[in-house]
């Protein structure tokens, strides 16, 4: 599979797909309808375009006044990329939201993952697996991922073995960079607190009032 890098995927945010940002493995973007009609027929243009540029169809979700529609490719492993016919369809994309009167707002797009720290992901996962998605088999190298987005995916972080009880769980909670930058102060003075900003804007480790630890993760500053 041709994989995109993420350095070259926010160079094409930055230079034409100013309607998307990339989250953990997605391209997301949301787009704004003034009623169903016309959010309706946007999402049967999208899947049209799909089918026509021999992609799969992406996920799509149409609430009140919006649509979301997250973009990626899945290799023979099950791991979900970004390639360049995402990218191509992307600008398709775009393109059908302003022919159907839609307004994006990259800004308000999200993804959580749930971490796990694990000293053995290899006998965690197939338990996940099963349990999150009714099949054991579905683990991509240190991530579990329902093939059909029902549930967040996990993601298994090594740590030397530990007694319990020790926090092992935490969410990654993956906005775009500029409402990661309001987010995160409006959550401090919501009550919680920063522990750990070195490695920020790429991510911002953020505790609650009770100590419970959060990830907020961009793409900016990976590879």
């Amino acid at each position: 599979m041709d994989k995109v890098g993420n350095r070259e995927i926010l160079e094409s945010i930055a230079n034409g797909l100013n309607d998307w940002r990339k989250l953990a493995q997605p391209l997301a973007a949301r787009y704004r309808a003034t009623d169903a009609g016309s959010g309706g027929a946007f999402v049967g243009a999208v899947a049209q375009a799909s089918v026509a540029a021999g992609h799969d169809v992406p996920e799509i979700r149409l609430g009140p006044g919006l649509v979301d529609v997250s973009l990626y490719s899945v290799d023979a492993s099950g791991a979900r990329w970004v390639t360049p016919k995402d990218l191509d369809l992307a600008r398709v994309i775009s393109g059908l939201a302003r022919e159907h009167g839609l307004t994006a707002t990259p800004d308000e797009v999200a993804q959580v993952e749930i971490g796990l720290d694990t000293a053995d992901d290899a006998t965690a996962g197939p338990f996940w697996a099963a349990l999150l998605t009714g099949d054991a088999g579905n683990t991509v190298h240190d991530s579990v991922f329902d093939p059909t987005n029902r549930v967040p995916g996990v993601w298994f972080q090594p740590t030397d073995a530990h007694e319990t009880p020790r926090q092992r769980w935490h969410m990654d909670l993956w906005l775009a960079p500029e409402a990661a930058r309001t987010r995160i102060p409006a959550a401090v003075a919501a009550g919680g607190t920063v522990v750990d900003d070195s490695h920020s804007p790429s991510y911002t480790v953020l505790a609650d009032p009770e100590g419970n630890r959060v990830c907020v993760c961009t793409a900016v500053d990976r590879d």
